[in-house]
């Protein structure tokens, strides 16, 4: 089992679900990045940079891009989500729609594969 794994048994059904979805989207994008733990978060890797974290707290769930630009870029498009520098958080009743979690994703590679 993974870290990802043992992380998602502890967090209630219904963010587990919202959390696997990103999940899916995440490998789909980027079949090539691998998940490992991050500044303490499940989070995915990509030429051993972390491309994109989740996080699930009490009252919300979180995506942590590490980037503030890569969520200033998109911000236009997360109005009814509450944003900080690097984080973009949200409720799996109200989830980032895969459009722009894809956006996210791709910003965040290309981040990164300019920055080597």
């Amino acid at each position: 089992m993974s870290a990802f794994d043992d992380y998602l048994k502890g967090v209630r059904s219904e963010q587990r679900s919202e959390l696997e979805r990103i999940r899916r989207i995440a490998r789909h994008a980027v079949p090539e990045a691998e998940e490992a733990m991050s500044y303490g978060m499940p989070a995915f890797k990509y030429n051993k940079r972390p491309l994109l974290g989740f996080t699930a707290n009490k009252r919300h769930l979180s995506i942590h891009p590490f980037s503030p630009r890569v969520v200033e870029a998109v911000k236009d498009k997360l109005g009814k989500f509450e944003l900080s520098k690097g984080t973009i958080r949200f409720t799996e009743n109200n989830p980032i729609p895969e459009d722009t979690l894809e956006e996210i994703i791709r910003q965040r590679l290309s981040e990164i594969v300019s920055s080597k």
